[in-house]
């Protein structure tokens, strides 16, 4: 069994910073990227950003690009998702997720079902 289990959120003012933490326990798996996606009230998952578990290579969405990065630790087995600049637009649960298939296609990895193993999601309250 593997789980994703994430850490890191809160409630922080506009402007600010968080670094969310995303560790993978359980059975060792072969995973090709891992990704972060979140969910406001009302609205669907959304691609956050992602990274290429062997390379580092990352990929982010429009709206984060440029104040969060994501990174990984292959010793710890974790992924961190730095966010700074915060914008109250930006609350949400963020979730990470393990995806273990391989794609040519990038943008397959920008959707939920490119994803096998998900973690519990932690809140980011992000206030005006």
């Amino acid at each position: 069994q593997v789980q994703l289990v994430e850490s890191g959120g809160g409630l922080v003012q506009a402007g600010g910073s968080l670094r969310l933490s995303c560790a993978a326990t359980g059975r060792t798996i072969s995973r090709n990227a891992m990704g972060w996606f979140r969910q406001a009230p009302g609205k669907e998952r959304e691609f956050v950003a992602l990274i290429r578990w062997s390379s580092g290579s990352t990929v982010y969405a429009d709206s984060v690009k440029g104040r969060f990065t994501v990174s990984r630790d292959n010793a710890k087995n974790t992924v961190y998702l730095q966010m700074n600049s915060l914008k109250p637009e930006d609350t949400a649960v963020y979730y990470c997720a393990a995806a273990l298939g391989n794609s040519l296609r990038i943008s397959d990895y920008f959707t939920v079902n490119m994803y096998n193993y998900w973690g519990q999601g932690t809140q980011v309250t992000v206030s005006s």
